[in-house]
């Protein structure tokens, strides 16, 4: 099994906005790293009280096609550890210690087809769309695209010079919208003003007479956001299975406040007590077994880290499934399930970070 981990060094930093840069890697060799349109990189930063590793993903921006290189656009997040540590410490020539991309909320291009593409995101929900657009206009010829983008205004646009570059080069397959809430030249100047709600996108998709049921939508910004354009889809009669949504913020930006969310989903198995208490488990990762102790305050990845046994993890908010493992024996209760889909569950999946043991005899397969 190939491990999880990458050294990649910086070969290069744009700066995007005041807040915003993007960061692109390559691995030593310049072999290329496998991704698809719309993973994460997860960045393992020794920016911590002591010098302590600390991980936080950000979606890619590149994709594929640009192989050797890798990129991801961090924005500034006040009071955040790691995005001002990255926009103020990393440089060219510095190596960096990562994760191999992970995620689903990804598209797989398809030369043959012919279909339309909606992208809806806020602020730096913009990344993997970012991706997925490039990727389509590449590699799919036959394809439309339309971005709906919100900001506050104008100079808070991450990419706002490509995305013109790109309408021109892509000009009748890609169509960029931008919504601006406070935009700085006066609502006249532009089409589209306020916050990008149901409203905002029923109107542009009227507009760009975009065949609402037959379209594929991606969705990546702040929940408010996305509660507001899937409630606008859902008007329009898009079928569920053609929704995809990213929750962007909480994996990427802010793990802190996305583990304090309350739990918004049940158990792996539905046969249990429901009862957590100080259990057992064994964990098999990397050809090695491992049995802990797993208190009521913990969860099995922080029982695992707390002794020092090293086990792939990212968001620890049950967002990203970089912990993601199979559970052979025993029930688990998960806090959080955003990042697994129904047939996922039912195969037994769980992700240890959101994850506490109800019985004894768990063991959960990683890798």
């Amino acid at each position: 099994m190939s491990s999880p981990y990458l050294t990649l060094n910086v070969v290069e930093i744009t700066q995007e906005t005041s807040d915003a840069a993007t960061i692109h890697f390559e691995r030593a060799d310049r072999q290329p790293v496998a991704c698809q349109p719309g993973q994460f990189l997860t960045l393992i930063l020794p920016c911590g009280p002591g010098g302590k590793k600390e991980r936080r993903a950000y979606s890619l921006s590149s994709t594929p096609g640009e192989a050797p290189r890798l990129a991801v656009t961090v924005k500034r997040v006040s009071g955040g550890l790691v995005s001002n540590y990255l926009l103020d410490t990393v440089r060219v020539g510095q190596q960096l210690e990562v994760m191999a991309p992970l995620g689903n909320f990804t598209l797989q291009p398809q030369p043959q087809l012919a279909r339309s593409i909606v992208l809806v995101g806020a602020g730096s929900g913009i990344t993997p769309l970012m991706s997925i657009l490039k990727a389509v206009l590449r590699e799919e010829p036959q394809s439309q695209v339309l971005l709906v983008y919100g900001n506050r205004n104008e100079a808070s646009v991450i990419f706002g010079q490509q995305l013109r570059q790109l309408e021109q080069q892509y000009a009748g397959r890609l169509q960029v919208e931008h919504v601006y809430s406070q935009p700085t030249q006066g609502p006249a100047a532009h089409q589209h003003t306020g916050r990008l709600n149901r409203t905002t996108l029923l109107r542009i998709l009227e507009q760009r007479q975009i065949p609402a049921a037959q379209a594929e939508y991606f969705l990546c910004g702040p929940e408010g956001m996305m509660a507001e354009a899937k409630a606008a889809l859902e008007l329009l009669g898009v079928p569920a299975e053609r929704i995809r949504r990213e929750s962007f913020v909480a994996a990427a930006e802010t793990m802190e406040a996305a583990a304090a969310q309350p739990n918004g989903h049940g158990d792996v198995s539905s046969d249990d007590d429901g009862k957590i208490v100080t259990r057992n488990v064994t964990i098999n990762y990397e050809g090695s077994e491992y049995q802990f102790e797993v208190t009521p305050q913990q969860t099995i990845l922080e029982a695992a880290l707390d002794l020092d046994i090293d086990l792939p993890y990212s968001c620890q908010a049950g967002l990203c499934t970089a912990c993601r493992g199979k559970c052979l024996s025993g029930k688990v209760h998960l806090d959080e399930r955003e990042g697994l889909s129904d047939a996922e569950m039912k195969q037994g999946y769980v992700l240890v970070c959101v994850g506490h043991p109800l019985t004894s005899d768990v063991v959960i397969e990683i890798g």
